[in-house]
């Protein structure tokens, strides 16, 4: 049942109350850093955003303003609850829960590191590591959209209802771009676990990151999945679901203090969740270079090298949200619904068939230029046609009566 479950060497034997204890303080710790990550962010990003326009932001709680965040929370948490006479009580206290799970467990199929001991045990670097797990992250992404669908429902109020149909037609908009996105990453390396998938990408000169790590193969699938991520955890330009100036907040306009909070919570840790995904798909997750002057077996190499790596290219694309967010205006809401449903996903399933033609290729022994030359045109033609097909802006369009 173990190998059915997981394909961590820690699960391949008999499980006793070591292993037990080694999962529970992967899960503990997993959880702590999404925690910890959550406040440095919006901690990082109030600085940035400030600096960039020419502010100080948070400089009052603690050094630097960095338990701003922290104070923020301790004051949501204190604050009153209150609940509307109309809302559907049950699914109204459900539904924060809905949002903020998805993140966490997601991130419990990302690797961070190699294979460490603990206890005397040897185990991957990541709570677990699913023989499914691109399929698990599919699948607790899509998740995400009842936790915002319920709770606009269970307000019992026309506002909420509004800002929640709007937010889950746009996160189911782009799930789907979002997972022909990953399928171009599973068709290159032929495998559903992460592990695997990070594995292939490994370190083993100075050119790795453009030999061996994904996003230069799948470069395509690369650019349209940090777009996808980005419209999937709400984050601007495609923040419409919290369009305050049109839907008096949006899907959480009824929630106060801590439940609030935990929708708040949930937001930034899915954006923290998707870059670790990102790095893991696209950018060889932990590997890098070690210290060339230690063994390879050494603490450093084994345990904190790889980690540091990893949070070094998380870092890069938190960095490239908060630029993002500092740099962009909100997007009108039809173009946000064009842009996924004309551009993205026709060029996502595109993609997919120009990647599948070239891994066969390899596998034939084809001539791999002239297989994705031809799998390129063919692909440019169809948009072309499939593009003349949509209609255009002020096009009148026949109703059927």
């Amino acid at each position: 049942m173990s190998h059915l479950l997981a394909l961590d060497p820690l699960l391949r034997g008999s499980v006793t109350w070591s292993v037990f204890v080694v999962v529970v303080i992967k899960v503990a710790v997993a959880f702590v850093i999404l925690l910890v990550s959550v406040m440095l962010y919006i901690w990082a990003m109030r600085k940035v955003i400030a600096d960039m326009q020419n502010r100080i932001g948070p400089n009052r709680a603690g050094p630097y303003g960095v338990l701003q965040t922290l104070a923020d929370g301790i004051k949501l948490f204190f604050k009153e609850q209150s609940i509307p006479n109309s809302a559907d009580r049950p699914v109204f206290r459900l539904a924060p829960y809905l949002s903020i799970m998805p993140a966490f467990l997601m991130f419990c199929v990302v690797p961070i590191g190699g294979t460490v001991s603990i206890l005397g045990h040897q185990t991957f670097l990541q709570v677990v590591d699913l023989p499914m797990g691109a399929l698990f992250i599919l699948a607790m992404s899509g998740l995400g959209v009842y936790g915002v669908m319920l709770a606009g429902w269970s307000s019992g109020s026309k506002y909420p209802l509004l800002g929640s149909v709007r937010a889950s037609a746009q996160l189911l908009s782009y799930e789907a771009a979002f997972g022909l996105a990953i399928l171009g990453v599973l068709i290159q390396a032929g495998t559903l676990s992460t592990h695997e998938i990070v594995a292939q990408q490994s370190w083993t000169n100075a050119w790795s990151f453009v030999s061996h790590w994904f996003w230069l193969k799948t470069f395509v699938a690369f650019v349209i999945f940090l777009v996808a991520a980005t419209a999937e955890t709400n984050h601007p330009p495609f923040d419409l679901v919290e369009a305050e100036q049109e839907l008096v907040g949006g899907f959480n306009t009824e929630y106060t203090g801590i439940r609030f909070a935990i929708f708040y919570l949930a937001e930034f840790m899915n954006v923290i969740t998707m870059s670790a995904i990102a790095v893991t798909l696209f950018l060889g997750g932990p590997s890098g270079p070690g210290l060339g002057f230690l063994a390879r077996d050494n603490v450093l190499n084994v345990w904190v090298m790889p980690v540091v790596w990893f949070v070094v290219k998380v870092l890069a694309l938190l960095f490239a949200t908060v630029w993002v967010r500092a740099s962009l205006p909100r997007m009108r809401y039809d173009r946000l619904m064009s842009l996924g449903w004309k551009w993205l996903i026709e060029i996502a399933i595109l993609w997919v068939l120009v990647t599948a033609t070239v891994q066969v290729a390899i596998v034939e022994d084809w001539n791999r230029l002239v297989a994705a030359s031809i799998a390129v045109g063919a692909a440019v033609a169809a948009y072309g046609v499939l593009y003349a097909s949509m209609p255009k802006s002020g096009e009148q369009i026949e109703e059927f009566r």
